[in-house]
């Protein structure tokens, strides 16, 4: 499936807003591959934006979806984080939110996928049973997994998945990792380039290059290195199509913010974005307990968005962020692919 792109760039299906309808749409017909990003969403809310996307381009698009969590979470070091953080949230005179245990709908989810029968589903923090696999596959679905070492590369195929999403260190927001998720081990946090070589050399399955890939010459490296297609998230974040919150994309070129960080002080899970004042302040202290650190942050950040804070907000954005142009998606495709062609500078 992969293969028959006639132009080898996949957006990032990017959670909390950025990956909309209109974004996934325009990258599609401009014959990449468009994703919807299922997480953080209801069923029905996932199910209106697949029958907007099936009304807006006659290409395939595909949709991502969280892949629920098993951790064992310290109920009490997540309460103890609530109330230090809740000095952050007393000056907008609200209470941070219960440490909640969900699913994201898990269950309905699949259900949706399986009725309105998408073309690509990818999936994130976790791999899928054989079960649920094989059941996408049966309806129609290509099905990629997103891995960040070759442990879970191994997983993934022997689970019966596609093609793999294989993230580098460098990518913006939420890491993908399913094994050891939790550790700060440093060998985990492969470099892309490192990753793909790994992996290649362990699964024979196609692989898609995630992770701070901005430029033509990106993508062309990412070719040579064995990957079928390079996958693009914080590139198209100030595109106009982008549902990225107006404060996000002014920070991207905000002088304030010059380097990005890996943090789970917002959600419980490491992810990549601009080093604000809440990462330096409160990574220290924050569990490792997702989605529960999620929900607890969750009116603090919709408050800092509201208020135009931006140091209380997550900014995810991976290596290489300065480089995010503010043009029309379409545009940017056909910029890139002359790039890649040689025909257009990288910068």
């Amino acid at each position: 499936m992969l293969k028959s792109l006639s132009i080898p760039i996949i957006q990032a299906p990017m959670a909390g807003g950025a990956s909309t309808p209109t974004l996934a749409s325009a990258v599609s017909r401009a014959g990449g591959l468009g994703f919807l990003a299922g997480g953080y969403k209801t069923a029905e809310e996932m199910r209106g934006e697949i029958l907007t996307m099936y009304q807006q381009t006659k290409s395939p698009f595909g949709v991502n979806l969280f892949v629920p969590s098993n951790d064992v979470v310290d109920l009490e070091k997540v309460n103890d984080y609530r109330e230090k953080v809740q000095t952050e949230a007393n000056p907008f005179g609200i209470r941070l939110g219960e440490p909640l245990a969900d699913d994201d709908e898990w269950e309905e989810k699949i259900a949706v996928i399986m009725e309105l029968r998408v073309p690509v589903v990818s999936f994130t923090f976790g791999c899928p049973s054989v079960e649920v696999i094989n059941n996408l596959k049966q309806n129609g679905s290509y099905i990629i997994v997103t891995v960040t070492t070759p442990e879970e590369a191994l997983i993934a195929k022997g689970s019966g998945a596609d093609a793999l999403s294989v993230q580098g260190i460098e990518a913006g927001g939420h890491r993908g990792s399913f094994l050891h998720n939790r550790l700060h081990s440093q060998e985990e946090d492969y470099p892309l380039l490192v990753l793909l070589r790994l992996i290649a050399e362990s699964v024979d399955i196609p692989l898609i290059a995630a992770g701070g890939i901005m430029h033509g010459k990106d993508i062309t490296t990412a070719l040579t290195a064995g990957a079928c297609a390079a996958q693009l998230g914080t590139a198209f974040l100030r595109c106009p199509e982008s549902g990225a919150h107006p404060v996000h994309k002014a920070a991207l070129i905000n002088p304030r913010f010059t380097s990005t960080a890996i943090t789970h002080a917002f959600t419980g899970r490491r992810a990549r974005g601009l080093l604000n004042r809440f990462m330096m302040e409160y990574d220290n202290m924050a569990p490792y307990a997702y989605p529960h650190v999620h929900h607890i942050t969750k009116s603090l950040r919709k408050a800092a968005a509201q208020t135009h804070n931006p140091e209380l907000m997550s900014l995810w954005a991976g290596q290489g962020y300065q480089s995010a142009q503010e043009i029309p998606a379409e545009e940017l495709i056909h910029l890139l692919m002359k790039q890649v062609r040689g025909n257009e500078p990288n910068e």
